[in-house]
């Protein structure tokens, strides 16, 4: 299957693991970072904080480039009614993970699709269950400083991958972004469009 689109896309995040899946859509796109500050403020849903977060990026790079099309996103994992973003330092990650260890935990991404004449977001959130962890386990995962830059001090596509026992929603949603999703909802949109297959 081939995707075409006439539309300039940005993607406004730095993460590695959201332009990997991003590039699975077979289309030009650039990477700009947004540089918008990550901040919770109000009583406000999971899903209303990850997508609030996610239009927020958009904002600055939209003013930049007014013609493109910038999708961005933010990832929370919550345990409970606490959110759990990125840990401040190693021994907060130890203390995230040992909240995690042998339960379940959501992981929630907020999309957000902005530019000339389109303005939708949406949220996923995806289940995730840890195995009981040890203290030694945990020590040894959180040395490696992999826990810093992720939300619920945790990569599912890293060596952190290995602490889950399963999932129930979208593996995708858990890396950063819900790739399925964000496809269905740009063939919506008409930004993106299947390349016809002629039969010879």
């Amino acid at each position: 299957m081939k995707l075409t689109t006439n539309n300039r896309f940005i993607l406004a995040s730095e993460s590695p693991r959201r332009k990997e899946l991003f590039s699975k859509l077979g289309i030009p796109f650039e990477v700009i970072a947004s540089g918008a500050a990550e901040v919770v403020e109000g009583n406000l849903s999971v899903e209303e904080v990850a997508v609030n977060i996610a239009i927020g990026k958009t904002t600055a790079i939209l003013h930049e480039n007014p013609t493109a099309i910038v999708i961005a996103a933010d990832t929370i994992v919550s345990y409970g009614d606490e959110l759990l973003m990125k840990p401040k330092d190693k021994a907060e990650a130890k203390t995230f993970l040992q909240k995690l260890s042998g339960d379940t935990h959501q992981v929630t991404t907020g999309v957000a699709i902005y530019g000339e004449g389109c303005s939708i977001s949406f949220a996923e959130t995806t289940l995730v269950k840890f195995f009981d962890l040890t203290e030694e386990q945990i020590d040894a995962y959180v040395a490696t400083g992999d826990s810093l830059d992720k939300a619920g001090a945790y990569g599912i596509q890293t060596m952190g991958g290995l602490f889950v026992e399963s999932i129930q929603g979208d593996y995708n949603n858990v890396m950063g972004l819900p790739i399925s999703r964000l496809f269905k909802a740009l063939l919506s949109l008409r930004l993106l469009e299947i390349e016809r297959v002629v039969n010879s």
